[in-house]
């Protein structure tokens, strides 16, 4: 075996051998692959091993790693571009990685086994509702052991036991850079969040958004359908039970709704993005047919913002990036932002300023995995300095690590923070900007992810020493020989 585990990996590998099925929590860049790799190398002994992972690049990537880590060639790639009549032969090999979609459709059609003696579920907290993974360890029988992978299982313990309970999980390993056994090898990184202001325009935009956001919540308010504007995902809940209302004036209300979601949708653009992206969406929304977007461009409120927006003024977070980006020159930076959009305004402003700046999405038509690939390669190799990224780059794939990261804008959950964060200070000191928007949502989402990174930290405390009962401490158990790894 080429790499040689650290104490912590090797405690994380003893206790699932010792415990069985083990949910496995740890950071961004604590080498949650090499675990698995320990524990395929184990129980490669006793029959086959399933490697699953959410992606076609992280697939790629973990066969990888299984072949040049453990030096395995009994190995197969199965991500669904194969024919169902290829990949039946390929299942004969002991070490299987693929994405869960395709095994998933293969359990379904009968032309695979689930006589796995090892499941691993990489980025286990997508394990709930109907996804993939939940039919997939659901088939599995009870002597394969399944080890769930991730940086974070959520901030709700509704969340974390719907993980658990899908991937018969009755142990858990959580390691952060605080505990003992981790802090010898990793660098603290400092946090630091960076306020800027809305300007008089952008301030006349977002109060010209507040009118209407009132106007149309009332609507439906009075229709019986109450928006809560503060809460996302229960506002997208709302939709649901609108569309179950016997009576007729859920069209009407579903019209109210849909305008209400495009003016929200405007709020957080101008408030977290800026004016450029706002522009974008408003010609995405002038081309739309639909009732509820020919009456809000009606609005009067519409004609006075599509006039300010045509301006040539930025949110003031672009002028604080490129002064935080002059003082880091010479560092190896990633700016995650959360739209496509505004991820081509940094790319372009900052190569205009002189910067060496890409940016690197998630694959569609315009942006090929082959793309991907050449971009991180490129990044890996020096050829440019600032990684422009949207949520690609949180999950998983094998980013080189830097030396700073910024946030364009705080995200309120806690998962993506956390894997955020964690692409800076793993060999290094590093260092974490956040820009926020005083007054805004920002404010809100950074202290919701804060909130719910604590939380979930005391939840699965109190989760772990229920499953664990009067089994020693993770320090206590899992001593092992690192030589043992090196034969």
């Amino acid at each position: 075996m080429k790499l040689i585990p650290r104490a912590y990996q090797l405690a994380i590998y003893n206790s699932a051998l010792q415990n069985g099925n083990t949910l496995a929590i740890l950071g961004t860049g604590l080498g949650k692959t090499l675990i698995a790799l320990l524990l395929i190398r184990e129980k490669m002994k006793q029959g086959k091993c399933l490697f699953l992972t959410p992606t076609k690049p992280l697939a790629k990537q973990h066969l990888q790693s299984v072949k040049e880590v453990l030096e395995v060639d009994d190995v197969a790639l199965l991500t669904g571009e194969r024919n169902a009549e290829a990949r039946k032969k390929e299942y004969q090999h002991s070490v299987i990685v693929a994405t869960p979609q395709t095994i998933r459709n293969d359990l379904e059609r009968g032309i695979l086994e689930s006589d796995f003696a090892l499941c691993v579920f990489d980025e286990a907290h997508r394990a709930v509702k109907d996804y993939a993974y939940t039919k997939i360890a659901a088939e599995l029988p009870e002597d394969t052991l399944i080890v769930g992978l991730t940086a974070s299982p959520g901030g709700k313990k509704e969340r974390i036991e719907e993980v658990l309970a899908h991937l018969k999980i009755r142990n858990i390993e959580i390691r952060t850079a605080l505990d003992e056994d981790v802090k010898p090898y990793i660098q603290q990184s400092t946090v630091k969040w960076m306020a800027v202001r809305l300007s008089p325009t952008l301030l006349q935009i977002q109060q010209l958004l507040e009118k209407l956001i009132s106007r149309y919540a009332q609507a439906l308010g009075a229709l019986g359908f109450a928006p809560p504007l503060r809460h996302k995902g229960l506002f997208i809940q709302l939709r649901q039970r609108i569309l179950q209302h016997p009576h007729g004036k859920k069209y009407r209300a579903l019209m109210f709704y849909s305008a209400l979601w495009h003016a929200l949708h405007m709020q957080e653009l101008i408030e977290t993005q800026g004016v450029y992206a706002l522009r974008k969406y408003l010609e995405r929304l002038q081309q739309k047919e639909s009732k509820s977007a020919q009456m809000l461009l009606k609005e009067e409120e519409m004609g006075k913002l599509m006039a300010l927006a045509h301006g040539e003024e930025e949110h003031p977070k672009l002028k604080v990036l490129m002064d935080l980006l002059e003082k880091l020159k010479g560092k190896k930076c990633i700016v995650f932002a959360q739209y496509r959009d505004q991820i081509a305004l940094l790319e372009r402003e900052l190569q205009g300023a002189g910067f060496r700046a890409r940016q690197f999405l998630g694959k569609k038509k315009e942006y090929t995995r082959k793309m991907q690939e050449e971009t991180i390669a490129a990044f890996r190799e020096d050829k440019f300095d600032i990684l422009v990224s949207t949520s690609i780059g949180e999950e998983g794939l094998d980013i080189p690590s830097v030396d700073t990261v910024i946030f364009y804008e705080p995200i309120p959950s806690e998962i993506r923070s956390i894997q955020r964060k964690g692409r800076a200070a793993r060999l290094k000191e590093g260092e974490v900007y956040i820009l926020m928007t005083k007054g805004t949502r920002d404010e809100a989402y950074y202290w919701a992810s804060h909130r719910k990174e604590k939380k979930m930290r005391a939840i699965v405390a109190r989760i772990q020493q229920k499953l664990q009962g009067g089994r020693p401490a993770p320090a206590e158990r899992g001593q092992m020989r690192i030589s043992r790894f090196l034969e």
